[in-house]
């Protein structure tokens, strides 16, 4: 519960940005036979889109609504980074039967 009102705090507050960031520009744009569109490069700059960035897309009831994806790298854990992981949780369990003993 608490992470998803973590993420919605985030979504506000990434909106509530935007809003003030943009003083609210319009443009009028195509979308190609294969559902493309291109957003102007003043739009892109004023909601800090870069190139290879991610958009969430999703319909209001006013129609669709496009803003900057929250993106966090992913770590691929090798079976040596497993066992760091492992040794440090056996530390851990160590240290928490120790202060538990006292």
């Amino acid at each position: 519960m608490a992470n998803l009102e973590f993420e919605n705090l985030q979504t506000a507050l990434a909106d509530f940005l935007l809003c003030c960031m943009l003083a609210y520009m319009q443009a009028t744009i195509s979308v190609s036979g294969r559902g493309l569109i291109a957003l102007p490069a003043e739009l892109r700059k004023a909601a800090g889109i870069r190139p290879q960035d991610s958009i969430i897309a999703e319909t209001t009831p006013e129609g669709i609504l496009l803003r900057p994806a929250l993106t966090l790298p992913v770590e691929i854990y090798t079976p040596e980074r497993i066992a760091e992981f492992d040794a440090a949780e056996s530390e851990l369990e160590q240290v928490m039967a120790g202060q538990a003993g006292k």
